[in-house]
């Protein structure tokens, strides 16, 4: 049985993102971060509400501030009380979790999108995607990037304008470019 372009994506495998089903989600994320983004100034029960809309899971009271900008939104998961700043980025074409209580600033970007290293594969327009988990009670910096497979523990520090390459242990704090932790 050949899958969709979709569920390689989802599968985390090389897949075609000019593909007709993946452009009509595309579409649709769109209208809908219009419709969020206009609502500057709103209160957080409005963007709860929103957020349901679209989001593959949204805990009580997670918020994020708008203008934010995403690929799909069902692939992102945000535990109970997430908080996420201005002009934040998700790419999630593949999932991304984020655990209850983490404060992300703003202009973080969330990265799972990645491209093959072949450059035929590349010049071919494939893609793929890696997912980007990060634990409970974790502090993102403003302006801190998330690379495509970084797994974040439980109750780590990113610092401002860190370039996240790599895991990052539970209770860790890592800042720089890229990010290494601090002892």
């Amino acid at each position: 049985m050949t899958r969709t372009q979709k569920e390689k994506m989802l599968a985390g495998e090389m897949y075609n993102p000019a593909d007709e089903e993946i452009q009509t989600d595309l579409l649709a994320t769109g209208a809908w971060l219009k419709r969020y983004n206009d609502t500057l100034g709103s209160t957080a029960e409005h963007w709860n509400a929103l957020l349901l809309e679209r989001l593959g899971e949204v805990g009580t009271g997670a918020v994020i501030r708008p203008p934010f900008h995403c690929d799909y939104g069902f692939n992102i998961r945000l535990g109970a009380y997430v908080y996420i700043n201005f002009n934040c980025v998700i790419l999630d074409v593949a999932e991304v979790t984020i655990g209850a209580g983490t404060a992300v600033g703003p202009a973080v970007q969330i990265y799972t999108a990645d491209h093959p290293h072949d450059p035929e594969q590349r010049q071919a327009g494939l893609q793929l995607g890696r997912p980007v988990r990060i634990g409970k009670d974790v502090w993102i910096g403003g302006g801190a990037i998330i690379l495509p497979g970084v797994t974040i523990g439980d109750n780590a520090v990113i610092g401002a304008g860190s370039v996240v390459t790599r895991d990052i242990p539970a209770g860790e704090k890592a800042m720089g470019n890229p990010a290494r932790l601090k002892r």
